[in-house]
Parts: structure tokens; C-alpha cells; sequence
């Protein structure tokens, strides 16, 4: 794919950390414009997605300088709290973050896309499955998942719509043996590059069949039964 994204512009939400930095930084060796929205200082758009104020200024700011825009990464991190702790205001929030500020985003940008244009929408393998206490995180990341179809069509023409759905990525590249990494099918824990290189894929020419889906990259851990006594399970109250 080297060279496929030289001159494009791109739009990374919360891609001053982690999985939104790897992003960025893969489209940047590829000559590519990116514009990064973060509430981290640094040297890039710095603002609360959750603000409308803040994402009509981020726009105005990238339209002033491009007419339109190649793609459009919605990665932002919202709060995560379970129902014992969080509070109305914080799930509100939550779901300003994970949801209504892509959707703002896109809408805002609609007349801007360049033709193929691509959305790629982060969800997480949580939109499928959960843990007690994360209600707030847990939603949002399910209501990206289903704004993806729904944009998809709505889009269609106009540019591909898709999500990713990561299971559990380590931001600092710790490499886990044991249990860590034995309950994974593939093996291993996964990093900030496995999603990254979708991400690229799926904005490239090479995905232009594939829009209103949904990629679960966790290393096959949804897809695995688990029961108490069954290939050394035990469950210990």
C-alpha cells in the first residue's frame, strides 16, 4: 500500500495516544495531510470532541486550509464507568464521545468528502461482550458499531463506511506469555499496528467492496466457548 495515501488528507480523533497515534503516524509515512483532534496538549488540534463548539472550529480549521477530505478515523476514547459508580452527566458524556461526536463529525465534513472517501469508525470487541462495571464504555462503543451500517447507507456514493472492533491491544508493545497471551487463540496479545494496518486497508482502494462492516480484530478471543472444567478452565469465585 506504500504510496496509495501521498497528498490525502485524513482526520484522526484522539490521535495524540495509542492506537489513534499509531494511525496517524502510519498515514504521515505515507506523504499523507493528517489532522489530529486530541484534549492532550501538543502540536495538533486540542479541544472536547464532546463540545459542538469544539468540533465545528476543528473543521472550520482543516476546511481552511483543504477543500475536501480523503478519510475520516473516529477513534476518540470515551469514559469508562459501571453502573454502580457512574453518574448520569458521565454517561452522557460517554455517549457525546463515542457517538454523537462522529456522527457530528461526519455530518459536518459530508460535503467535503473526496470521491471514494472513507470512514473508519473504532468500536471495540465490547460491543459484543462485557465485563461487570462498564456500562458507559460498553454502550457507546455498541452505538458506533450501529451508526456504521446506518452511515453506510446513508453515505452510500458518496464513501465507504466501516468499523473495527479491537479486543485487547496494548499500547506499549508489552510482549505477554503465559495465560496472558495463551487464552487468545492467536497467541499473543494484540498492539496499536494490528489496527493500524486495517484501518489502512480499509481506507485503501483495495477495500472498495467492503462498507457498512464490522472487523473484530482480537485474536479470536470472542470466538472462543469457554466453560468451568472444560481445557483446564476453572472458574474461582
Amino acid at each position: 500500500m506504500q504510496q496509495t495515501f501521498k497528498d490525502k488528507v485524513v482526520i484522526v480523533t484522539g490521535g495524540a495516544n495509542g492506537i489513534g497515534k499509531c494511525i496517524a503516524d502510519q498515514f504521515r509515512a505515507q506523504g499523507t495531510h493528517v489532522y489530529v483532534i486530541d484534549k492532550q496538549e501538543g502540536d495538533h488540534f486540542v479541544g472536547d470532541i464532546s463540545k459542538q463548539e469544539v468540533l465545528e472550529a476543528f473543521v472550520a480549521d482543516v476546511l481552511a486550509k483543504h477543500d475536501k477530505v480523503d478519510c475520516i478515523i473516529n477513534n476518540a476514547l470515551p469514559l469508562m464507568k459501571g453502573i454502580d459508580e457512574c453518574s448520569y452527566e458521565e454517561f452522557q458524556y460517554a455517549l457525546s464521545v463515542g457517538v454523537t461526536a462522529p456522527f457530528y463529525l461526519v455530518k459536518l465534513l459530508m460535503p467535503y468528502l473526496a470521491i471514494g472517501a472513507s470512514v473508519v469508525n473504532i468500536s471495540s470487541s465490547r460491543d459484543r461482550m462485557s465485563q461487570p462495571q462498564t456500562e458507559s464504555y460498553t454502550a457507546a462503543k455498541g452505538g458506533i458499531a450501529a451508526l456504521t451500517h446506518a452511515l453506510a447507507v446513508s453515505l452510500a456514493g458518496r464513501a465507504r463506511v466501516n468499523s473495527i472492533s479491537p479486543g485487547w491491544i496494548d499500547t506499549s508493545y508489552t510482549v505477554y506469555e503465559g495465560p496472558d497471551a495463551l487464552q487468545q487463540p492467536a497467541g499473543r496479545v494484540g498492539n496499536p499496528m494490528d489496527i493500524a494496518n486495517m484501518v489502512l486497508f480499509l481506507c485503501s482502494d483495495k477495500a472498495g467492496f467492503i462498507t457498512g462492516e464490522n472487523i473484530c480484530i482480537d485474536g479470536g478471543m470472542t470466538k472462543q466457548m469457554i466453560y468451568h472444567g472444560d481445557c483446564n478452565w476453572v472458574l474461582k469465585g
